[in-house]
């Protein structure tokens, strides 16, 4: 169905909140618009500020699940691969959306190139103290735990998390909380590729690296919170840009 179709989008970092409805306007417009002619779009992770869970009700949650759904109902295959602000997103989200959830550090084909796609949190290994926290919250149990709590249980929850994290990020050095270099070349080897493509830093870039005496690059996805953030994937290269307001 989408032979013809010359692109393929990735995105990654809107942070939706319904107190910044700018931002969710422009993705609906971007979904609506350009993503219909894509050949595929890829969401790597923080889609959502916070996810408190596939039943989650709000107007502006079911809206964006239902925009995801008609861009599925077009043609257009969309994966979704969770963030650190929306880990607890599930299979009852990806079966209303029709997205395709992806694990952390998969390898897909695009026009061609192998390419390792993540969400980049766990590349910042600097930042132990958030590494830790990662690892609690990402454990089976915990989800199962998190799952089975009432939804006003897990809005408080989502509060305070999300209280904590602006005392962590303002203080601590922003160097730390930025990838580590030798996680990038170790992520690149072990999938055997010379492009990653990540999200979570919010400092969009194209960085040309050396991996084994080849080349390789690190493409980092920016936020949508001054304007949004994609990378076009086309069979004859890629570019980073920016969507105006």
């Amino acid at each position: 169905m989408n032979a013809d179709r010359r692109k393929t989008l990735l995105i990654s970092d809107l942070h939706l909140d319904p107190s910044a409805p700018g931002i969710a306007r422009q993705f609906v417009d971007f979904l609506r618009g350009e993503a219909r002619a894509a050949r595929a779009l890829y969401i790597l992770g923080d889609l959502f500020e916070a996810w408190l869970g596939d039943d989650d009700p709000a107007p502006a949650v079911r809206s964006i699940v239902a925009e995801l759904r008609a861009l599925h109902d077009a043609g257009v295959p969309t994966y979704f691969m969770h963030g650190n602000r929306d880990f607890l997103i599930g299979s009852r989200f990806a079966a209303e959306t029709g997205c395709t959830l992806l694990e952390d550090g998969t390898v897909v084909d695009l026009h061609g190139e192998r390419v390792l796609l993540m969400h980049g949190d766990v590349l910042c290994t600097g930042d132990t103290s958030y590494q830790r926290l990662r690892r609690i919250l990402r454990n089976p149990l915990t989800l199962f735990l998190l799952r089975h709590l009432s939804l006003e249980s897990r809005r408080k929850l989502g509060r305070k998390l999300r209280a904590g994290s602006q005392m962590h990020v303002g203080a601590t050095a922003a160097e730390i909380m930025d990838v580590t270099p030798a996680e990038i070349v170790a992520s690149l080897r072990q999938a055997r590729v010379s492009t990653l493509v990540h999200g979570h830093t919010h400092r969009p870039a194209i960085h040309s690296l050396d991996v084994d005496g080849k080349p390789a690059r690190r493409i980092v996805l920016g936020d949508w919170y001054t304007q949004g953030s994609v990378l076009e994937w086309r069979d004859d290269g890629v570019e980073l840009r920016t969507l105006g307001r």
